[in-house]
């Protein structure tokens, strides 16, 4: 899956779930920056992180960034 189908699945798990990106970085320990780059697509988030952003939206891995 590519870095812009990832983003917008990152952007829509948290609009869903009603948080803002401070809360979601806070919550994985990374920067306000960091999510709104994950979410524009350009950046991808490393493995650790994939992890922590699964298990904060109750998804899994596979689901969020490589499902199709």
């Amino acid at each position: 899956m590519d870095s812009k189908r990832i983003g917008t699945r990152l952007y829509d798990l948290r609009a869903k779930a009603n948080k803002t990106q401070k809360e979601v970085a806070d919550a994985i320990g990374v920067s306000v920056s960091t999510i709104a780059m994950y979410e524009s697509g350009d950046r991808v988030p490393k493995d650790i992180y994939k992890k922590r952003l699964a298990d904060y939206f109750h998804r899994s891995v596979t689901t969020i960034f490589f499902a199709d």
